[in-house]
């Protein structure tokens, strides 16, 4: 069995292929995450902020993006617009889907962190003569990043584990090259299945376990501070 999962990996490029595959899921995961705290950090100050009617459009947006599945927003924009002549690549198409749902969820956990802030911090800041300004810099920020920084850590894993989607719109990610190297690899093994998806179940797992337990740490470590 040992010469049978080595050859697998062995023959011709497959294990550089799987770690090509491996670098365009970080790289969709990461940019998708970076571009979501762009937008998602204004987005979650003005859901936090007294402007109602920006609140509740915002709120509009991350509804809508909860309700409705990823791979459906991927087709939406991969196959669905090219037919009305608007062709955007593949690679494009999943940032702009995992932006915009990675956007909402930013959003929703920056509201969370600032709202969640004792009402009293702020108006001793006030009491004190600080601008609103340098109550946001010296007292609001900081004690929100210490409370959103879990949540972001958690949002990166499930980003990572939700960009396997783009299997559907063609892009070479870790498993679309598994799924290509197990139709070659399968005629001649039928155990070639088991060693690639099983591979690449380590690799997920050795990439979000971590991740996940650092967030938890930093979660408890809040908690009990």
């Amino acid at each position: 069995m040992l010469d049978s999962a080595l050859s697998v990996f062995t023959a011709g490029r497959n294990m550089a292929r799987l770690m090509e595959g491996l670098g365009v899921t970080v790289w969709i995961s990461l940019a998708s995450v970076g571009l979501s705290a762009l937008i998602g950090i204004p987005l979650g100050l003005i859901m936090a902020s007294p402007k109602r009617a920006a609140a509740k459009a915002i709120r509009l947006y991350l509804e809508t993006i909860r309700v409705m599945p990823i791979l459906v927003l991927l087709f939406l924009f991969y196959y669905s617009l090219s037919k009305v002549g608007i062709n955007l690549t593949a690679f494009l198409v999943s940032i702009l889907v995992f932006t915009l749902w990675g956007a909402a969820e930013m959003s929703d956990l920056v509201r969370a962190a600032v709202t969640s802030l004792p009402v009293h911090q702020k108006e001793s800041g006030r009491a004190l003569g600080l601008t609103e300004i340098q109550v946001s810099l010296y007292i609001v920020i900081p004690q929100a990043i210490r409370r959103l920084l879990p949540g972001v850590i958690n949002l990166t894993t499930r980003m990572i584990k939700t960009t396997p989607f783009v299997f559907f719109i063609n892009i070479p990610d870790l498993m679309k090259v598994g799924q290509q190297i197990v139709e070659v690899s399968g005629v001649r093994d039928y155990l070639a299945s088991v060693w690639v998806y099983g591979f690449i179940f380590l690799i997920y797992f050795a990439i979000c376990y971590p991740v996940s337990l650092f967030s938890r740490f930093l979660e408890n470590r809040w908690q009990s501070g």
